[in-house]
Formats: C-alpha cells, structure tokens, sequence
C-alpha cells in the first residue's frame, strides 16, 4: 500500500484526508479488501488528531469505498465501489439541482429523450423476460383505479428502471441512474395532477410491445410520444398555476 502521508493543509482536514485516501483506491494504489492503518497508524502519519482520521473515514464510508469489520481478524477495509452507492451519491446532487432550478425542463426531457432512447434500441435487442414481467407488472398497477398518485409515481420510475435494466448494459444502467431516480420524481410531482393516467398506461403500453417485439424503433417513437405528453402537461401546469395566482 503506498499513501501521501505530506501534511495536508488546515481547513476541512478530514475532507483532505478522505481525498487523499479515495484517490489511493481509485487509481489502483489501493486494492479491494486491502486493510487500512488503524486510526491511531494514519492520525500519526497524517500528523491530525484520532477524531479527524474517525471523520475522514466516515466520509469514505458514505461513499461506500470502505467497511468497517469487528473481530480479531477486523479493521477497516477497501470495498469494491457499489454502482447503486455511488449512484445514490450522485443522485442526491441532481435531485438538489432540480429542485433549486438548475436545469429546466426542456434539459430534463431532452436528456431524457437522448438516453432513455439508447436504452430502448439495446431492450429491443437484449430484454429477458424478467424485464418484461417487471414492466407488466407495472402497468397493470397503473392501470388500477384504487392505486394512489403516489404509488402511480413510483410504479413510473420502476417501469423505467425496468427498461433501463433490460438494455443488459452495466455503464448505460450507471449512467441513467440519475435520469430514473432523480428526473423521473421530480417531472412527476409537477405533472401528477394534470396528466391523464390512462395516456401514460397506453404510452407505457406501447413502450413495452414495441420492446417485446423487438422493434427498436417503434420503442423509441412510443418514448419520444411519452415525452411530448409529460412536456405537454409540464406547460399545462404552469399555465394553471399562473392563471391562479393572476386570480
């Protein structure tokens, strides 16, 4: 194991220290169940305190890059980097993004319209049928008139993620976690009660027999309809809003 063991600057010390480390195992300096100095060990290299090595560790342990083992054989150890973690981490910066302003929703759709459509030429070529069952399974609780908005909202972002997954492609999946766990939600809390549940089931509908059948094409222009929808009702919502406050 090699480690920069140069004083870091004073400042946020323990995010220093946290890089320092994060960079070892990215770039190979590091390995995977490679077992790290103890607290005391690094503190002393480092020249920080205990607590600030326990901090910068804590931060590693948030972005999945290490684990904590209990026992005679334990310590703190390299984890292979969780694609859903990292995701997560990810994620949680787009959701905040969106919900500031950042990105608009004409972005939002066109990101969605560019990599949702990759995903869907790769499903009509690789999909399994678990995938598939996935998407019928969501459809057919869409398509229940007892199911809330809320169930109808997360039931959309399954659908997706079970599209997404049946493009059989690990980076693409990595890549659209942001775009199905993030964009997704937040799209739906705007349009949710504008919308027409019936046009998103026959939309998902066609989606999903167009994938079935292999037709990638046909999957993409039932996506690109799904689009111009959730747009159309996007701006049917701020239109309504607008005539409320002007009311």
């Amino acid at each position: 194991m090699v480690l920069n063991y140069d004083s870091v600057v004073r400042g946020s010390v323990a995010k220093q220290v946290a890089d320092s480390i994060r960079e070892a195992i990215l770039d190979g300096r590091l390995k995977i169940n490679e077992r790290l100095p103890t607290e005391e060990e690094l503190a002393r290299r480092y020249g920080i305190s205990r607590p600030t090595v326990r901090e910068a560790l804590k931060r590693l342990a948030a972005q999945n890059l290490i684990q904590s083992k209990r026992g005679p054989s334990g310590g703190t150890f390299v984890m292979r980097p969780d694609p859903a973690g990292l995701s997560g981490t990810i994620t949680a910066a787009a959701t905040l993004l969106v919900g500031v302003g950042a990105f608009d929703i004409d972005e939002i759709i066109t990101a969605r319209r560019e990599t949702e459509a990759i995903c869907c030429r790769l499903a009509a070529a690789n999909h399994t049928q678990d995938e598939l069952s996935a998407m019928e399974a969501e459809i057919a609780l869409q398509s229940d008139s007892a199911t809330s908005d809320e169930e109808f909202c997360a039931s959309d972002v399954r659908f997706h993620r079970a599209l997404v997954r049946a493009s059989r492609n690990g980076p693409l999946d990595l890549m659209m976690y942001t775009v199905i766990e993030a964009f997704i939600p937040i799209t739906n809390m705007i349009v949710v009660r504008m919308r027409e549940r019936q046009q998103v089931v026959t939309l998902h509908r066609a989606l999903l027999e167009a994938i079935r059948g292999r037709d990638a094409e046909a999957a993409v222009a039932a996506l690109e309809q799904l689009l111009d929808y959730l747009r159309a009702m996007y701006s049917a919502t701020l239109s309504a809003r607008a005539a409320r406050s002007a009311g």
